[in-house]
């Protein structure tokens, strides 16, 4: 009884965080740049209705950047922006860069990182996983 109880419960936390997360449909291959070369764009696309995972995605990032980026988002070569899907004045925004769904991502030029999964996956019970792999993200970009 014990393991089906395991099971079950293991079960409908990974269907919540997929039921959460979705499906972001993201490309990788865009056909024009997405953003201006050099600068780094950090977008959380989330919808009205938010679980505490979402919340704390959108938290854990925001803590990450102000940490080892202070400098960058206050001269605008990072840039933070959390995009509610529910809102008509951003579904343009979210064509743009193709997303449908909850996402994590890092832009720069042409290169788009997805780190949705690593959010979901670390935001709310690692937060510091989460904040290395945004570190490590962004400095290779800094890094070319």
């Amino acid at each position: 009884m014990k393991k089906i109880c395991i099971l079950a419960i293991a079960f409908f936390a990974q269907f919540q965080m997929i039921g959460c997360s979705g499906n972001a449909a993201q490309n990788n291959n865009s056909k024009s740049a997405i953003t201006e070369t050099g600068k780094i764009e950090v977008y959380y696309f989330h919808f009205t209705r938010r679980c505490a995972t979402c919340n704390a995605v959108e938290n854990v990032t925001k803590e990450a950047l102000q940490t080892y980026y202070a400098e960058k988002l206050a001269n605008d070569e990072i840039t933070f922006l959390s995009v509610n899907l529910d809102e008509e004045s951003n579904k343009a925004l979210a064509e743009k860069i193709g997303v449908s769904a909850q996402a994590l991502l890092v832009i720069s030029g042409e290169k788009k990182i997805d780190l949705t999964n690593d959010g979901f996956m670390n935001a709310k019970n690692n937060p510091e996983k989460l904040k290395v792999k945004i570190e490590e993200t962004i400095n290779a970009i800094l890094e070319e």
